[in-house]
């Protein structure tokens, strides 16, 4: 059963400027669940980058809550209340930016991802190292886990850090972009991984995205985010069938077909 692991309520985003606050986004309300792949569509400004920032406690919030919901009964915990090691626990959060790695080969960069775990001295037990090996095998990287990080294609390298971030056993994983400096075909193999990750070990995996026919594909859950609407919420097909996709895809020469969720470009 996927339950529900982060809520929103009436969430306020934005940032600090010399002129006040800016406010990116409000009201915006939602569950993400575990056992899903859940993607963050939008235009490039909507403010995709600055929830993932939020909900990840990179910055604060504007107003509203996020709750981290308790398990076994206890009450859920607003996570600006939460530690920076409760939240390296709770979330795991793999960047757009390409790590600039030198001199560490693939095994040592995925143990990174234990370091919430090992302490001040940072020494690794044989549990850890365990761990990191099942996160390895988890992404199919075996055969890279000695190659030095500096020589991996970009896709290799973003399944490197999918895996450092499975290391780190946190239920929640987001990803902003992760798909951004891939090839076609890596795209849809990365995609393809984190749902098949997100449903075999019951990760909450959520990220935003611009490749939006392969998110309609492969994701369980959609949160379409727009200046006209604001946080929109449902599968694919609800979506679709809402006339949300189509006001949010369509331009002159681009037509949606809803029923196939399929994008077609027409020319001119």
């Amino acid at each position: 059963m996927n339950v529900e692991t982060i809520v929103l309520k009436d969430l306020g985003i934005g940032y600090t400027t010399k002129h006040g606050i800016r406010v990116v986004a409000e009201h915006i309300k939602g569950a993400i669940r575990s056992g899903e792949l859940t993607c963050l569509l939008g235009a490039n400004g909507v403010g995709k980058s600055t929830l993932l920032r939020t909900l990840s406690a990179f910055q604060p919030k504007i107003s509203g809550e996020i709750l981290f919901a308790a398990e076994d009964g206890l009450q859920n915990r607003e996570i600006s209340e939460m530690s920076d090691k409760e939240l390296s626990r709770k979330i795991g959060v793999v960047l757009t930016e390409k790590p600039d790695v030198r001199n560490m080969r693939v095994r040592e960069l995925v143990s990174l991802g234990r370091s919430p775990y090992t302490g001040f001295w940072g020494t690794y037990s044989k549990e850890d190292l365990q761990i990191v090996d099942e996160s390895i095998a988890l992404v199919g990287i075996d055969s890279l886990s000695k190659r030095m990080v500096h020589t991996l294609s970009d896709g290799e390298r973003q399944k490197v850090m999918i895996a450092k971030a499975l290391a780190q056993q946190t239920p929640v994983i987001y990803l902003d972009e992760p798909t951004a400096f891939l090839d076609y075909p890596s795209k849809v193999e990365v995609l393809q991984l984190l749902s098949l990750i997100s449903r075999q070990a019951n990760k909450t995996i959520f990220l935003s995205t611009h490749d939006v026919e392969l998110a309609l594909q492969l994701a369980d859950t959609i949160w379409l985010m727009t200046h006209e609407a604001g946080m929109t919420i449902g599968t694919p097909a609800q979506l679709a069938q809402q006339g949300a996709l189509g006001r949010f895809i369509e331009r002159d020469g681009i037509v949606f077909d809803s029923e196939t969720l399929s994008i077609r470009i027409i020319k001119k």
